[in-house]
């Protein structure tokens, strides 16, 4: 009897241990796997914010196309992801580009924090990101 009751005070003190280690390594573990969704999810939106700054740019570069245009093929690129509404776009040179200028240039802006997925949890503080994009006019 004696023998068997030892045994359940080692297991009840095992499992105390256990549950402490968990207790103290869980909130690590979840900060590190939500480092990384949140890194993967940001990288994820910067390629696709460059991938339509690229549209755009390529839209741009046609002679005829107004820059209205040009930032409406960028929004519809970026509208899957739900973020058209939240960047600035910045669309450089479309109708006034000149043999000695003749890049047309498409810069979209959004703020961190408007597509993070945990907000300022990491202690992110301000910043943006960005997507930028530069193609030659043609038949100039």
């Amino acid at each position: 009897m004696i023998r068997t009751r030892g045994k359940k005070l080692g297991l009840r003190k095992q499992r105390a241990t256990a549950t402490v280690e968990l207790a103290v390594v869980s909130p690590i573990l979840f900060g590190i796997l939500f480092g990384i969704i949140e890194f993967g999810w940001l990288f994820t939106v910067q390629h696709t914010m460059v991938n339509a700054a690229r549209e755009g740019a390529r839209m741009g570069i046609i002679q005829g196309v107004t820059t209205e245009e040009v930032d409406t093929v960028t929004r519809e690129f970026l509208e899957p992801m739900s973020i058209d509404q939240q960047v600035t776009i910045n669309i450089d040179n479309v109708e006034t580009a000149t043999s000695s200028d003749p890049f047309v240039t498409v810069t979209i802006t959004v703020p961190r924090e408007d597509v993070s997925l945990v907000g300022n949890f990491f202690g992110f503080v301000g910043g943006s990101l960005e997507g930028r994009a530069a193609m030659r006019k043609e038949g100039l």
